[in-house]
Formats: C-alpha cells, sequence, structure tokens
C-alpha cells in the first residue's frame, strides 16, 4: 500500500503518544485483561463491551450503547439478540415512548459483569505494579485532569446547541 504524503502529519506529541499506545497493546494481558474469560464464555468484543457499559452505566437505549460499544445501531440489535438469547440481557420499551427501547442486565448478566469487573481489575493492578506510587498519583492526576477538561469541552458544545442525543468529543 502506497503511503499518502499529503495526508496531515501528526504533532510530534501526537506521533509519541501513538507509538507508546501501540507498545502496550502489543502486551494482551495489559491491554486485554477480560480477553481470555471473553474467549471461555464465547463472548465476542462487542458483546463484551455492551456487558460492560450496561454494567458501568444501567439501562442504556440501544443508540447509546451502540455509540458506547463504538459500533452502529444495526449491529447492537444483533448483540443484544444474542445476550437476550443467552439470558444475560433484557430489553425494555419506554412507557412514555414505545419505540423508544433499552437494553439492561438480568441478574445472570449482573453475575458475569462482576466476574469480568474483577478480571479487569486484576489486570488493571498487574499493570499498576509496575509504576512507583508516585508515578501512579501522576498518572492518576494526569487522567483526572484530562477527563474534566474533556467533560468542559462537552458542556461547551451542548450551551453551543449540540442536542443531547450528538456526537460530542466525549461521546464516540
Amino acid at each position: 500500500m502506497m503511503k499518502d504524503d499529503t495526508a496531515p502529519r501528526p504533532s510530534a506529541d501526537a506521533q509519541q503518544l501513538h507509538e507508546l499506545l501501540v507498545d502496550l497493546g502489543r502486551h494482551r494481558s495489559l491491554r486485554d485483561p477480560i480477553g481470555t474469560l471473553c474467549e471461555d464464555l464465547q463472548l465476542t468484543h462487542p458483546q463484551a463491551h455492551t456487558i460492560l457499559w450496561l454494567g458501568e452505566e444501567g439501562a442504556l437505549t440501544m443508540g447509546v450503547l451502540a455509540r458506547r460499544a463504538g459500533i452502529t445501531e444495526k449491529t447492537i440489535t444483533g448483540v443484544i439478540d444474542r445476550l437476550e438469547t443467552m439470558g444475560l440481557v433484557e430489553r425494555l420499551r419506554s412507557a412514555e415512548d414505545r419505540r423508544a427501547v433499552s437494553a439492561h442486565l438480568t441478574a445472570k448478566g449482573q453475575e458475569l459483569y462482576a466476574q469480568m469487573r474483577s478480571h479487569m481489575n486484576d489486570g488493571l493492578d498487574q499493570l499498576l505494579s509496575f509504576l512507583e506510587p508516585d508515578d501512579r498519583c501522576a498518572l492518576f492526576g494526569l487522567l483526572q485532569r484530562l477527563v474534566q477538561r474533556l467533560k468542559a469541552r462537552a458542556s461547551v458544545a451542548c450551551a453551543a446547541g449540540a442536542t443531547p442525543g450528538s456526537k460530542t468529543a466525549t461521546d464516540p
């Protein structure tokens, strides 16, 4: 494949961050602490992400869930169909608007979410164990500031007229 020399070049900082994230991504045990669990349970990545988002946030509409999982609304319908068949998720229709459908975890789905969360926490503990306490504090501080700035940016976008359901920098 030919490289496009007319494409904008990333800044040196963006390039360095990209390279570091790629290097981290090569370590599966660090990148995907629930990967083995999902393989054992025969869950796809979109199914696992769906369970994690529903476990974190509770019932979500199909549109929001699709954005959180990084897939289309058409695809999330199939994901929910399969998770429903497995007894992990149920659909709910809104009493106010029967067209609005959301999904939530069943008791079995909540048990699986707790198991996945435990595996994820073990993986994060392993990752953080490579850092000294001062480095962990620095990392947490950087991430907290980044989240605050993203939230502030989203607030500005909403104040400027973006509709609640529209795409923002913090909601891919």
